[in-house]
């Protein structure tokens, strides 16, 4: 079990840039996949991003792609997600997710969950 940390989150404009990160705790981090989800009021979790345990193999929601970026670095324990070019559309919480040994773009095979931060875009 790790324990998750987001930061980053804040209001921006159309057009403008946010890098989300999620620290995580324990030494085993470099064991999980991990991965960006988001949830607008009324709306599903949605996925938006997610990287394999060595950060070599990385899925990307259609709505985000060429405009997010996921990376991580296993020697500080820290999975990011870099925001580029953000529309009003995405607004909402985001969160991290921890899921041991494996990668993927499901909610239901991630175990560990962050409490989220919020970002929001104006228009």
């Amino acid at each position: 079990q790790v324990q998750l940390v987001e930061s980053g989150g804040e209001l921006v404009q159309a057009g403008g840039s946010l890098r989300l990160s999620c620290a995580a705790s324990g030494r085993t981090f470099s064991s999980y996949g991990m991965g960006w989800f988001r949830q607008a009021p009324g709306k599903e979790r949605e996925f938006v991003a997610a990287i394999s345990t060595s950060g070599g193999t990385t899925y990307y929601a259609d709505s985000v792609k060429g405009r997010f970026t996921i990376s991580r670095n296993n020697a500080k324990n820290t999975v990011y997600l870099q925001m580029n070019s953000l529309k009003p559309e995405d607004t909402a919480v985001y969160l991290c997710a921890a899921a041991r040994y494996r990668t993927s773009r499901s909610a239901a095979a991630y175990e560990d969950w962050g409490q989220g931060t919020q970002v929001t875009v104006s228009s």
